[in-house]
């Protein structure tokens, strides 16, 4: 996708509630030819949790309260056959088109399968996928976030490549020092996800604390509490 556009762009950020998705936003929201008008997130059901990440529904609207920008919860069952879930996204991007949104933002960064099934969801729909940390080098952007303030909390981790101590750690200089060498800096591998609670995304910090840490389906998952 081109740089230059002779319209603003009314983007739609699709939120994992992690670092990556809010970085992204920091990035598009600085653009003079940017309006951001929302954050779009899937919700498991009846967990009410971040799909994948299992950061806890109320957290999520936190969030979205810091960044000062409406949210869609979309809810989907767990687990979710492909077919229901492009079905359930399917309907909402349509309605965003309607509302007059031009772009989805997405925090991938170089897993090429992750991105064409991106583009293939938005493909018919009227609107265009934007991936502003594409192809970004990992030790780099994670520094980057580290630098400019951008805080997080490890919601879940794989223990197979990285110790189940690092489940609720916060996402900084120290963390970043001693990750494996084999683990991604930003965790794009599915190493670990995170959880954002500070930064120039959000207008307040916003106040949560790691409660007890658990094992379910092969990934360690440690509570995000608000204080």
């Amino acid at each position: 996708m081109t740089e230059k556009h002779d319209t603003v762009r009314r983007a739609l950020i699709f939120w994992s509630s992690g670092k990556d998705s809010a970085y992204a936003l920091h990035l598009v929201s600085n653009r003079r030819d940017v309006e951001v008008v929302g954050l779009l997130t899937t919700v498991n059901r009846p967990a009410e949790r971040v799909a994948v990440h299992q950061v806890p529904e109320a957290l999520l609207v936190t969030q979205a309260q810091a960044c000062g920008l409406p949210l869609t919860r979309v809810a989907i069952p767990d687990p979710c056959p492909n077919t229901e879930y492009e079905a359930i996204i399917g309907a909402t991007l349509q309605q965003a088109k309607r509302a007059g949104i031009t772009h989805v933002v997405f925090g991938d960064l170089f897993l090429e399968d992750i991105r064409s099934y991106r583009e293939s969801l938005l493909a018919g729909s009227g609107l265009e996928p934007w991936f502003p940390l594409w192809t970004r080098d990992t030790r780099q952007l994670a520094a980057e976030m580290v630098a400019i303030g951008l805080r997080a909390r490890i919601t879940c981790l794989d223990p197979n490549v990285m110790p189940r101590s690092c489940a609720g750690r916060v996402f900084d200089r120290e963390l970043l020092a001693e990750l494996p060498h084999r683990v991604d800096p930003c965790g794009e591998n599915g190493e670990f996800h995170t959880f954002a609670y500070a930064g120039p995304m959000f207008r307040r910090p916003i106040a949560v604390h790691t409660g007890d840490t658990h094992e379910r389906d092969g990934m360690v998952y440690a509570d995000m509490i608000p204080d």
